[in-house]
């Protein structure tokens, strides 16, 4: 008879599962348990460097404004905006090569009809006055202060170049007075982004009295240019496809350039005079047709917002997936301690 065989040694290939699955689970249990220790990323506002215009409350004693006479005939921009009381920094450069001026009228809220002769155009100016007029040849540059009454806030004054038939083909702006921030005031922020929307596009503010002024911040949450411009004109709807047109009849009250660099931002400071639903849009060509635009509701309810926040979604995101992770880890450490724990039982030896 011959003796019998020893059992079988366990391959060493079936020791190493348990030992892979139990530093798998607890490394994804570590994991699951360190994501919702991890700080949010910053989204506020105050996060971000202020890149233009005037914080309510701070100083109104100085804006700087330049603008660009072209041979279109155009001003660069057509709508300029400054508090009351401020002292406007003008600097006026001439890009092309024609003779241009700058001529601000100092009529408040009249639009000069298109259809005026050069004589009584300049015969327009001879009878009522203007705060600014300077003459800019080509290629040069010039400079000129100009102190904004403090009387005229919520006023548009149209500015205009009186060289013959320059305003008749297109020359003309308008500039835009705000309501001087005194003190904290009417506050309230918004962000663009390069989806072409702005978020919110419903702010909503509360004044106690008429005129209020309201300032806005606006931050550029992408890398394209926008701008927050704001009707003057309460409960009207605009028109991506006559918006142009429509501001050049009547003003917009605000009209503010936010810079094309992620968390950038601007200041619009604006005084309205009655409650109502005030339409903001952005006037880069076709970001308002692609749906960049909102309301601002004064003195009046906005819309209840029914959609949860982008951040509230993805922040139940994390915690949903952390626990995932975490209870995984869990299940693979406890089936790999019974594994290992609980081996099987060698084959009975053979004869």
């Amino acid at each position: 008879m011959s003796a019998p065989r020893r059992p079988p040694v366990p391959a060493r290939k079936g020791r190493r599962l348990p030992a892979l699955l139990i530093v798998l689970g607890l490394a994804l249990s570590a994991l699951g348990a360190l994501i919702p220790a991890l700080p949010p990323a910053d989204l506020s506002p105050g996060a971000r460097a202020l890149a233009s215009g005037t914080p309510p409350g701070g100083s109104a004693a100085a804006v700087n404004l330049t603008v660009n006479l072209t041979d279109l005939p155009s001003f660069d921009p057509h709508s300029l905006n400054a508090p009351a009381g401020a002292v406007v920094h003008f600097t006026f450069a001439n890009v092309g090569a024609y003779p241009h001026t700058f001529t601000l009228s100092d009529t408040p809220n009249v639009v000069l009809a298109a259809n005026l002769t050069p004589a009584r155009l300049a015969g327009f100016f001879a009878a009522n006055g203007s705060f600014v007029n300077v003459s800019v040849a080509p290629a040069t540059t010039e400079f000129v202060n100009f102190s904004v009454p403090s009387g005229v806030a919520g006023d548009s004054f149209e500015f205009v170049s009186l060289v013959a038939y320059q305003f008749q083909a297109g020359m003309y702006g308008f500039f835009n007075v705000s309501g001087a921030p005194t003190g904290p005031g009417i506050t309230s922020s918004l962000s663009t982004t390069d989806t072409f929307r702005f978020v919110p596009s419903d702010l909503g503010v509360a004044p106690t009295g008429y005129p209020a002024t309201i300032d806005v911040l606006v931050t550029n949450d992408g890398a394209l240019p926008h701008t927050f411009t704001l009707d003057s004109a309460s409960n009207n709807t605009l028109s991506p496809g006559s918006f142009t047109q429509y501001f050049a009849a009547h003003p917009p009250k605000v009209n503010v350039n936010i810079p094309a660099s992620a968390g950038a931002s601007a200041w619009a400071n604006f005084t309205v005079s009655a409650p109502g639903i005030y339409e903001f849009i952005c006037e880069v060509p076709g970001h308002f047709a692609n749906g960049m635009y909102g309301f601002l509701y004064v003195g009046v309810a906005p819309p209840a917002n029914a959609t949860a926040p982008s951040t509230a979604l993805v922040q139940a995101g994390v915690l949903l997936g952390a626990g995932s992770l975490l209870g995984v880890g869990v299940v693979l450490a406890a089936a790999a301690a019974y594994t290992g724990r609980f081996p099987r039982s060698p084959s009975p030896p053979t004869h």
